[in-house]
């Protein structure tokens, strides 16, 4: 791959030529979340709307991408483009700490604020005769339930998210060193860590429902609980398949140690969603 040149700030910005991608994006996003509102009130072309829209996403997905990065590879791309991308990419994953931030905003007002006064505690009084208000709760009116221990499966899967952290940091090095092995060692274990983490906590979510009584009947702790894991249990999905679309373009030749921004992006995404379950492990299984 061609390596920008210093010549590169003296030329303008490549625009690429119009797309209907956005459109179909657009077609999409739209289709598959009003297939979600017709399934959930039992309007039958609510299944055939998502998987039509879920069909459009990753039609847009593959084409554009697979477009940016023949794009890459003709070396059209400067500097300018490399900053922008990389600007994109952190906006991006701020977008993503806010989201994850609502959610744990929300639990710390349930645990800290809402439980406590419905349990009576600052004016001694409470409608609801034994509820007290202690975490883990399912609220005065859920269903019973036993607590996820932190000590099992949360536990292995905390090895595994934080040794894959040290496998793609690996890789890095690998790459920066143009040793195209430990490049692509380094990404595949990465993506088998990533794969077995996902198998782990269908299996956990296996074990709450018909062992724990654990599940979205479970009141607030229920709630809490399948959104905070199960909305990272699909950014690390997200995050595997791009490491493997990294893997594959690593196994092609695409990246040089100076020029591999497509690789970085996809690191950062996954320390991001390593810490996520660092802070999710503590806030929602210990404490």
């Amino acid at each position: 791959m061609s390596t920008p040149s210093t010549s590169d700030a003296k030329r303008h910005y490549f625009v690429p030529a119009a797309s209907h991608y956005s459109t179909f994006l657009s077609w999409g996003i739209f289709l598959l979340a009003a297939g979600f509102v017709f399934r959930l009130n039992g309007v039958p072309p609510g299944l055939w709307s998502m998987l039509l829209g879920a069909a459009l996403i990753v039609y847009v997905i593959v084409g554009w991408f697979g477009e940016v990065i023949r794009e890459s590879i003709s070396g059209i791309y400067t500097k300018w483009e490399d900053r922008s991308y990389r600007i994109g990419m952190l906006w991006f994953i701020f977008s993503e700490v806010m989201f994850f931030a609502c959610f744990f905003g929300s639990l710390f007002y349930l645990r800290r604020i809402s439980l406590p006064e419905l349990g009576g505690y600052e004016a001694g009084y409470t409608p609801w005769v034994g509820f007290t208000g202690a975490w883990p709760s399912s609220g005065p009116i859920g269903e019973k339930f036993t607590a996820m221990s932190p000590w099992g499966l949360p536990l292995l899967n905390t090895f595994l998210l934080v040794s894959s952290s040290v496998t793609v940091t690996w890789a890095h090095w690998g790459l920066l060193k143009n040793k195209r092995s430990q490049l692509n060692l380094g990404l595949a274990l990465t993506v088998a860590l990533g794969s077995l983490f996902i198998g782990l906590q269908a299996t956990e979510y296996v074990h709450a429902y018909h062992e724990l009584g654990l599940n979205l009947g479970a009141g607030v702790y229920g709630a809490t609980f399948f959104i905070l894991t199960g909305f990272h249990g699909l950014h690390v999905t997200l995050g595997s398949i791009m490491l493997l679309v990294m893997l594959g373009r690593g196994l092609k030749g695409h990246f040089s140690e100076h020029n591999h921004f497509a690789f970085e992006a996809v690191a950062w995404y996954w320390h991001f969603v390593d810490v996520v379950w660092i802070v999710l492990f503590v806030f929602v299984y210990i404490l």
